[in-house]
């Protein structure tokens, strides 16, 4: 028998609803996430990852439990472009599961706060200051540590026929997954020119899109720079391998010694084959055996 003694705490207490400790679909990391930032004062600002920091919760555990509490709506994430172009996410912890409507709503009351961007203290470089240079050349081959094109490649991409047909291509590279919807526009120009390589060389558009669809990441994990990602899938054009050209070799036909030949529509124990002169169906043997 099991016997349970509680104090009603005075002060510094949370009220839950046990629909939350006794979910059967939550892991115990994923209660302790949930109660704990549920717990916290009114206008805290601390993310689920520093939550998880805080409770002790590896990573990977922190990532199953935050799965969990997305696909039973008590979190909900968006992002959200506020001032000065800078992307953040914006995260809404609730005590009863939302749907992705209800939490939206929720979302858009909120303010978008402006990234406080604090200069790191750095130590002043020793001797006095110089002028950078002007003139001259790198030492080291701009192509090895750049993935752009170079000037003379650029010129003769710039010129291609299919200049058309590649900038289509990029521009429907948002219809085919969701992680390529935020491609920056001064990049189309870079990829268009990328990618008519890709059309010079002999492949065709659905080529291109099935190998950039290749190179994404799996379900779930975010692409932060979509547009250095296509760079990267298209920087490299593979050769395209051409259909064979071999002739079919024909079935089931007869060698060169047995051409013209038939087979005996008269009584043998094994198949007999003869070269007719006219349109016998007989061998001579069945023909002279035959009664007159």
């Amino acid at each position: 028998m099991i016997y349970r003694h509680f104090n009603a705490p005075s002060r510094g207490f949370t009220q839950f609803s046990h629909e939350i400790i006794r979910h059967p679909r939550l892991s115990s990391d994923a209660v302790r996430l949930l109660t704990w930032q549920l717990s916290l004062p009114q206008g805290a600002r601390e993310s689920l990852s520093r939550t998880a920091e805080r409770a002790r919760i590896g990573g990977s555990a922190f990532i199953r439990a935050k799965r969990q509490l997305k696909e039973e709506g008590f979190v909900h994430e968006r992002r959200v472009q506020g001032p000065g172009g800078l992307w953040s996410t914006q995260q809404l912890v609730s005590s009863t599961p939302l749907t992705a409507d209800q939490a939206a709503k929720l979302l858009a009351r909120e303010p978008l706060a402006s990234p406080q961007v604090t200069p790191s203290p750095r130590k002043p470089a020793a001797g006095r200051p110089t002028a950078p240079p002007t003139d001259g050349h790198p030492e080291k081959d701009r192509q090895e540590d750049t993935s752009n094109l170079p000037p003379e490649a650029d010129k003769a991409v710039e010129a291609s026929p299919r200049m058309d047909d590649a900038c289509a291509l990029v521009g429907a590279l948002p219809l085919l997954s969701p992680a390529l919807r935020h491609i920056p526009p001064g990049m189309r120009d870079e990829l268009a020119r990328l990618a008519a390589r890709w059309l010079d060389a002999g492949h065709t558009p659905a080529d291109v899109h099935e190998h950039i669809l290749r190179g994404l990441p799996g379900a779930g994990t975010p692409v932060h720079r979509p547009g250095g990602l296509v760079r990267y899938l298209l920087r490299d054009v593979p050769r395209r391998e051409l259909p064979s050209l071999t002739t079919p070799v024909p079935v089931n036909r007869l060698s060169l010694r047995l051409e013209g030949a038939r087979e005996c529509a008269g009584s043998h124990t094994q198949t007999t084959l003869f070269r007719p002169v006219g349109d016998e169906t007989h061998c001579a043997t069945c023909t002279l055996s035959a009664p007159r």
